[in-house]
């Protein structure tokens, strides 16, 4: 089939790359020239694993292609995935100028019957909006679907090539056939395709990621309450895990959740309630909470040292990634909490193994950016932890006491287990083991 995905950002270039991989026409359309050149090269924009080996050898066999012009993707193929940015405004809600802008110039493209897809996680009533949009500039026939993505970063190939399901909003059963014949061979396991209202489709994904930000603060409160009583969230969170109704997924507790999708779309979830009047008291406090987590670990630091003066203090850190296996800093807990011990005088050390450069975007010259995690902690006051990457799982502990002034951990993922650490004598902090 001849695909056309507009946007090269995380989730288009993922798609355009996973439907050529599966033998399909695809055209990646963005029109940053630079991204686009270095595309052709080989270069990609973002890290993610795997993706690269897929997009060179996919460009090589002439099945995946880059262009800066619309008009071409547009007229060559049938599928218009709308893949481009949706930011989150001042007021809350999504950004679609993007999404509106895309629309208009697909109009303008057109030359004949095309499927127009939202990829976009966009609010309800989007879908509407761009088929008003294209219908002033064409006469020719058209779909609009909505096809929510359901990617994580540093899974994103596994989680298109085997989805848990697919998504598709339509209203014309020739739109919802195409694309369940586009996605068959992604779901050859048994997965299901769920077909449905578009306006359905447009609020799952929303109240996909809402019910799993709930989670993670819900935890994260208890882990909370477990450092006031003298419980161990560890324990608890087993007891919790085991319960069929509960299930063990999303029961970690750290520094809050971050990233492209968890707090902008509970935000745009919020915005959407109460443009139609209806309150969500429970996903209003979800944000409320996760914002006062992102700061737990540095409240531990100025309690440890009695004081929020941090003159002459050194911290090594590890992670600055909002998770591991991407280098993306969106709203990533790393940011406030180094922020704040940095305006206290700290002086901050950092490595993560792939989001250094990113970090740069939002930390400038204020930390400074280390090319290994142990020469992070040489000299340092304390070791952070704030970024579960497989690296740091089972570290050189004696390397570690050697390089620290004192063996003094506090671990914002809860890699480590206390008991352990307090038998090779390790003062240890984390989140719900006091």
């Amino acid at each position: 089939m001849k695909v056309c995905v507009v946007g090269t950002g995380y989730v288009g270039l993922v798609a355009g790359t996973c439907f050529a991989e599966y033998g399909n026409n695809v055209i990646c359309i963005d029109k940053d020239e630079k991204k686009i050149e270095n595309l052709k090269k080989g270069i990609i924009p973002i890290y993610e694993p795997g993706l690269s080996e897929l997009v060179e050898r996919n460009h090589k066999e002439g099945r995946l292609h880059f262009s800066t012009s619309l008009q071409q993707g547009v007229e060559a193929s049938e599928f218009i995935f709308i893949a481009v940015g949706t930011p989150t405004s001042d007021n809350g809600s999504a950004d679609l100028r993007f999404v509106f802008g895309v629309a208009e110039e697909v109009g303008k493209a057109m030359n004949g019957y095309k499927i127009i897809v939202d990829k976009s996680t966009v609010p309800v009533g989007t879908a509407d909006q761009v088929k008003a949009i294209v219908q002033k500039f064409t006469k020719h026939p058209f779909d609009v679907v909505s096809n929510p993505e359901f990617l994580k970063e540093g899974a994103a190939i596994d989680d298109f090539m085997r989805p848990e399901r697919v998504v598709i909003g339509a209203d014309s059963e020739k739109a919802a056939k195409k694309m369940a014949e586009l996605y068959s061979p992604f779901v050859l396991n048994g997965n299901p395709i769920l077909t449905m209202g578009i306006r359905s489709a447009e609020l799952t994904k929303y109240a996909c990621n809402a019910f799993l930000a709930t989670k993670i603060s819900f935890v994260n409160e208890i882990a909370n309450l477990c450092d006031a009583v003298g419980a161990n969230f560890e324990d608890v969170r087993k007891g919790m895990g085991t319960d069929s109704r509960i299930g063990r997924q999303f029961l970690y507790a750290g520094i809050g959740y971050g990233g492209s999708c968890f707090p902008k779309d509970v935000r745009a979830l919020l915005r959407t309630a109460e443009e139609y009047k209806a309150p969500m008291q429970i996903i209003y406090s979800v944000e409320e909470v996760n914002e006062k987590q992102k700061t737990r670990l540095t409240d531990k630091i100025f309690e440890y040292y009695k004081s929020q003066d941090m003159k002459g203090k050194t911290f090594g850190v590890w992670g600055l990634s909002f998770k591991p296996g991407t280098d993306d800093m969106r709203e990533a807990p790393s940011i406030p909490l180094l922020l704040e011990l940095q305006k206290n005088g700290a002086k901050i050390q950092a490595f993560d193994p792939a989001a250094a450069e990113t970090a740069k975007y939002y930390f400038g010259d204020k930390i400074e950016y280390m090319p290994d995690a142990y020469s992070a902690l040489k000299g340092a006051d304390a070791l952070l932890l704030l970024t579960e990457w497989r690296e740091f799982r089972e570290p050189d502990f004696e390397k570690i006491r050697g390089l620290l002034k004192s063996p003094l951990v506090f671990d914002g993922r809860n890699q480590y287990k206390p008991n352990y650490m307090k038998e090779i004598g390790f003062i240890y902090f984390s989140i719900g083991n006091r």
